[in-house]
């Protein structure tokens, strides 16, 4: 299906070079931008942002965790190592783990589907498990949770320069894939543009696979988006835990409530992996935040967020698994009666039940299911105040951390929440995109059944709004 007028062409330019450029370069800049202002040195966000016409580099400079040796700082071997063994660790646990073993969909060109092999639940249990025992017998003060805070800055630059040195290589690679090879190789349909930066973005091969000694044939994408990405997740919440606990022997309700959300979420996604097979890939700050200046949310606020989570965790794994069901069984009973749109390929669109309501209903309840991540931290900003000031002695309702020093919001309440929400922000904005990628893919898949159903469907994610 071709596009053609003046105002299509802009679109693809600002979203091939543009929109991929802003990604693949800007959010790495902008997590380096997020640790330095946002920080336990002087606040949240740092005191002279809150003064822009004052502001200067030299004194914005003074008041965040800059490296005392400069930019070598960023970086160090002993992050480096640690960061190769992590993911050394994970390669072992999924060649040596029992797993569930599975084939995807079938490819374009061979007609024949890939192998996927699948247990980054256990693998993950057994990671934290380990760390349960070490926090048993050390405390707060276990080394994976202190190494992590004291050396986020050196992880956060190699784990950055990790993933664009696998972007690259995967990027290289994709160019030795030949039409009807035996390794059933083949292109991904939107990562062939022809634009270097939208290709490198998306992908260029749909399913990169390296075969490595004692490990085997690895899916790359597969075991990135599941295993050290997720696991990582669940681990830096909890070594914010730990320093929230070191910083003021306690732990408020908001800190444990995001980071039992958010580690849930990181199990039930590799609980459920098989279902990644179906998903478009294949065919955290707000804990940070917390362990510097503690939220404490009445029952209200516990119920608030609790219902936000419940609605979306509800409406994504039924409309999921209504699909699913639909699919795969479509004789049974809970579907059976569910009218749909019998397509020209063979395959069935549902028009009724959940994706009757919107073409992407479900986008919405990952959303809102995520919405608590952010939440808790209310009207986040906070002021550091030097320990031993009279300031520190006057202050009534705020925090006195271990070393002396006081957390007050002061002005600066509510302009952390540009840090603190971002997420909420910057996945409303990838789930519009997927749905407009989706949408474009399935027009050129179905054609007028397509067209046919959007009549029947209008609403892309959410009835009455999108």
């Amino acid at each position: 299906m071709l596009l053609h007028g003046p105002g299509i062409r802009l679109i693809s330019i600002l979203e091939f070079r543009l929109g991929a450029s802003a990604i693949v370069f800007g959010l790495p800049t902008l997590l380096y931008v997020f640790f330095f202002t946002c920080n336990d040195v002087t606040g949240c966000p740092a005191p002279a942002l809150l003064n822009p016409r004052s502001i200067s580099l030299k004194r914005l400079k003074s008041q965040v965790p800059w490296p005392t040796n400069g930019l070598g700082g960023f970086a160090s071997w002993e992050a480096t190592g640690w960061v190769l063994a992590y993911y050394l660790l994970s390669l072992v646990l999924y060649r040596v783990f029992p797993a569930t073993e599975m084939y995807g969909t079938k490819l374009r060109e061979s007609g024949r589907p890939l192998k996927y092999r699948f247990n980054s639940f256990a693998s993950t249990v057994v990671q934290l498990a380990a760390c349960v025992v070490g926090t048993f017998v050390y405390g707060a003060d276990f080394v994976v949770w202190t190494f992590i805070d004291r050396h986020y800055l050196q992880l956060l630059s190699t784990n950055i320069m990790f993933a664009f040195a696998i972007s690259a290589v995967v990027y290289i690679n994709s160019f030795t894939v030949r039409s009807g090879n035996e390794e059933m190789r083949e292109l991904a349909q939107g990562g062939r543009t022809g634009s270097i930066m939208y290709d490198f973005f998306l992908g260029r091969e749909l399913n990169p696979r390296f075969t490595l000694p004692f490990f085997g044939e690895i899916d790359l994408k597969s075991w990135i988006e599941m295993r050290p990405g997720l696991t990582g997740w669940a681990l830096l919440d909890l070594a914010y835990v730990a320093k929230q606990y070191r910083n003021y022997g306690l732990l408020s309700n908001s800190i444990v409530f995001v980071s039992v959300v958010q580690v849930y979420y990181v199990l039930e996604g590799q609980y459920a992996e098989t279902g990644l097979l179906g998903m478009m890939d294949i065919t955290t700050d707000g804990c940070r935040y917390l362990s510097i200046h503690p939220v404490h949310l009445g029952w209200t606020g516990i119920g608030a967020v609790g219902v936000a989570l419940t609605v979306g965790v509800f409406i994504f794994r039924s409309a999921n698994n209504q699909k699913a069901l639909f699919r795969s069984s479509p004789d049974d009973p809970e579907v059976a009666r569910m009218s749909y749109i019998q397509t020209k390929r063979g395959t069935r669109l549902l028009t009724s039940g959940w994706w009757g309501m919107a073409r992407h209903i479900n986008y919405f309840g990952d959303w809102l299911q995520a919405s608590p991540f952010c939440l808790p931290t209310g009207l986040a900003g906070y002021v550091m105040v030097p320990a031993g000031s009279a300031a520190v002695n006057a202050m009534t309702g705020n925090y006195t951390m271990a070393d002396g020093r006081g957390v007050t919001q002061g002005r600066a309440q509510g302009w952390a929440m540009v840090y603190t929400y971002f997420y909420a922000l910057y996945f409303a904005i990838l789930l519009i995109h997927r749905e407009r990628r989706d949408d474009v893919a399935c027009g050129a898949k179905y054609g007028e059944d397509w067209e046919k159903y959007k009549k029947q469907v209008p609403w892309r994610i959410l009835p009455g709004v999108y």
